[in-house]
C-alpha cells in the first residue's frame, strides 16, 4: 500500500526517536541519524536548528506533506482565532488521510494516503479520494463495502502500539468513524513529544 516501505523509518533516525511508536524502529536499537556520519551527529542545536527539528518532525508524522503543503496549512492555522500552535495539529488531524489512520482502518499513515487516493473511503456516503480534504464535526468517515474485506484493515484493528483517539467515535465491526471534535495538541496520541509552539516560531521568523 506505501510506496515509502523502505524509507518509513528514515525520519525516526534523522530524529533519533520512535516518531511513530512502532516496535521495529532502528532508534528501538540505535539512537543515531542515517547515514555513515550519524553517529556523530550529537552537536548543541541552535534555535533556529531546534525549530526546524520541530517543524521536520512534524510534518514528517503526517507522511508526504510537501513543505508547500505544510506551510499553507500552517498559514490558515494563523489566520483563525485561537493559538496557532494548537489550530495547526487541530487542522492536520482533521485530514481525512489522518482520521483513516487515527481510526485503526489501515497500519500507516502512507498506507492512509493510498487508501484514500484509491477511492477506498465514504464521507457521508460518498466516496472521497482526496487524503488533504477536511473533516468537520460529525462527519461519518466509513471503508467503502468492496473493500472491507482487505487484509491490511484487520492487521490495523490488531496493532497493540496505538488507540483510538476519543475525538473519534470508530465501530470496527462496521468500519465507520465518526469525527466528534477537533482537538488541541494534549488530545493527540502522538508516541513522541510535539511543539507546535516551536513550529509557529520557525515559521515566524523564516516566512
Amino acid at each position: 500500500m506505501t510506496k515509502r516501505t523502505a524509507a518509513k523509518y528514515k525520519l525516526d533516525r534523522r530524529m533519533g526517536e520512535n516518531v511513530f511508536g512502532r516496535p521495529k524502529s532502528p532508534v528501538n536499537k540505535r539512537e543515531y541519524g542515517p547515514g555513515q556520519h550519524g553517529q556523530r551527529r550529537k552537536n548543541k542545536l541552535s534555535d533556529f536548528g531546534t525549530q526546524l527539528r520541530a517543524k521536520q518532525k512534524l510534518k514528517g508524522y503526517y507522511g508526504d506533506l510537501t513543505e508547500k503543503q505544510f506551510k499553507r496549512i500552517y498559514a490558515e492555522a494563523a489566520r483563525v482565532k485561537g493559538d496557532t500552535g494548537e489550530n495547526l495539529v487541530g487542522f492536520l488531524e482533521r485530514r481525512l488521510d489522518a482520521v483513516v489512520y487515527r481510526a485503526k482502518f489501515v497500519p500507516t499513515i502512507w498506507a492512509a494516503r493510498q487508501f484514500v487516493n484509491h477511492a477506498h473511503v465514504l464521507v457521508n456516503g460518498k466516496s472521497v479520494n482526496i487524503p488533504s480534504y477536511r473533516v468537520k464535526e460529525g462527519d461519518v468517515i466509513e471503508v467503502r463495502q468492496k473493500s472491507k474485506q482487505l487484509g491490511l484493515i484487520q492487521e490495523a484493528i490488531a496493532l497493540t502500539e496505538r488507540d483510538v483517539p476519543d475525538y473519534l467515535e470508530v465501530d470496527h465491526s462496521k468500519l465507520t468513524a465518526t469525527f466528534v471534535r477537533q482537538p488541541g495538541l494534549a488530545d493527540v496520541p502522538y508516541p513522541v513529544i510535539m511543539q507546535p509552539n516551536l513550529v509557529v516560531e520557525f515559521y515566524a521568523k523564516n516566512g
